[in-house]
């Protein structure tokens, strides 16, 4: 991997880790319409380092908040009722199914989940799943002719059973095209939270298992045709647009609708099924090329 590559698979990997539409798919299909070679998953997993990074910075305030008082509720049981302490365990908890599942499936993960046809499945399916939780979250806000607006819940209601979901949703999203933000938000507007509460959930719960994600494949980087330094510029080049778009999607949600992100994710799989299936694109384009 040259330097260029590694710049714009940077910026990609930053423009579309925190959107519902697959920052891993969209590392994925750069690498097939370039002709470059797969970046893999290693690359990947570190490089959303830097948008994690992002996230820290971004919500510093609050995550400064929840590790302290979770930590001060560890030796004094009358803080532990406090909502930033719950939602330190609740983070912990959630993160779970992702851990367990990214370890066991670790093989294809890095192998047959980056066919092309299942990217573009999931593109689509998760698009459709996405469409629907945001109709119901826009019916539920809006009410309607014969129906009052619905009050939707916020992080304070959050408990352990919503925690436990919102990771299982988290995980699914080892797939690529799944998109971890897009599986999270999609899994907290079905459960009723709010477009805010269910992305800025999804944020905080990502930071645990990209970080250990990308810590844990430290050891493959710099192996194959992806040296060292153009991962590190990549997860740089990553960090600084990734914060630029938190920060941007995070008033987007406030007041609009997730329908852009449903017509792409849809129109986007449609296009990449039909390229395979004329033969333009192998289903595992890239792995081999360059």
């Amino acid at each position: 991997m040259n330097w260029f590559e590694s710049f714009v698979l940077g910026l990609v990997q930053g423009l579309t880790e925190f959107l519902p539409i697959s920052s891993s798919a969209h590392l994925r299909l750069t690498a097939a319409f370039a002709g470059w070679q797969d970046p893999g998953a290693a690359f990947t997993a570190i490089t959303q380092i830097g948008t994690e990074a992002a996230v820290i910075i971004y919500f510093r305030k609050d995550i400064g908040r929840i590790i302290s008082m979770w930590a001060r509720s560890l030796f004094d049981r009358e803080l532990r009722h406090d909502h930033d302490a719950q939602m330190g365990w609740l983070v912990i908890v959630g993160s779970l199914p992702i851990g367990v599942l990214g370890i066991t499936l670790k093989d294809a993960i890095e192998g047959p989940f980056r066919d092309l046809r299942l990217i573009a499945t999931t593109l689509i399916v998760m698009g459709v799943v996405l469409g629907i939780a945001d109709r119901l979250a826009a019916r539920d806000e809006k009410g309607g002719r014969h129906r009052a607006a619905k009050q939707r819940k916020t992080l304070t209601d959050l408990g352990v059973k919503d925690g436990l979901l919102y990771g299982v949703c988290q995980a699914m999203a080892l797939i690529p095209g799944v998109s971890r933000s897009g599986a999270t938000i999609s899994g907290g507007l079905f459960m009723g939270y709010t477009r805010e509460s269910a992305a800025r959930y999804s944020f905080l719960l990502a930071i645990p298992a990209v970080l250990a994600s990308g810590v844990y494949e430290l050891k493959d980087a710099g192996k194959g045709h992806v040296a060292w330094g153009p991962t590190v510029f990549a997860t740089i080049v990553a960090f600084v647009v990734g914060y630029a778009v938190i920060a941007w999607f995070m008033r987007f949600i406030s007041h609009k609708s997730f329908m852009p992100f449903v017509i792409y994710r849809i129109l986007l799989g449609i296009v990449l099924f039909a390229l395979v299936a004329a033969g333009v694109l192998a289903p595992h384009a890239g792995e081999t090329a360059g």
